[in-house]
């Protein structure tokens, strides 16, 4: 198989795309909402049913300088508990500036007629596919 999930992790929503290794290509699935610091994990259970990925990547946010962050740690320990969770491979990846690509997207799509002004929930989708897209790149050139 070659279906891969990735995740932009946050402290309220998790966006979670889909990729595949094929192609090189990642799209936006959902945003799924964090409670009490863990994701809606049936909505996640359901996803992962319906695409059966093989790896996971999660998106790791550091500094500028490529440092870690607080906000690293929340991405180290869904990436434990997921990879636990479906008994799959997982990554992680630097997620610089994948939020902002993300917005940049939906700002042209939005231009371009594509998108609706209530479909900014789908950023964090979008930043999810950006991740997923930069790893399936470097993944093809690193021989993953």
């Amino acid at each position: 198989m070659s279906c891969v999930f990735g995740f932009d992790v946050g402290s309220k929503l998790i966006g979670v795309a889909v990729g595949n290794r094929l192609t090189g290509s990642a799209r936006g699935l959902a945003a799924i909402a964090v409670r009490d610091g863990d994701p809606d994990w049936s909505r996640l259970d359901a996803l992962h049913k319906e695409w059966q990925p093989d790896t996971l990547v999660i998106g790791l946010p550091l500094t500028l300088d490529g440092e870690e962050q607080p906000a690293s740690k929340r991405a180290r320990r869904f990436a434990d508990k997921v990879a636990q969770r479906y008994n799959l491979p997982s990554e992680l990846t630097d997620e610089r500036y994948s939020s902002q690509e993300a917005a940049q997207r939906f700002a042209s799509a939005r231009a371009a007629g594509l998108k609706k002004k209530r479909d900014a929930a789908t950023i964090d989708a979008e930043a999810a596919a950006v991740i997923l897209e930069r790893w399936l790149a470097s993944a093809e050139t690193t021989g993953y």
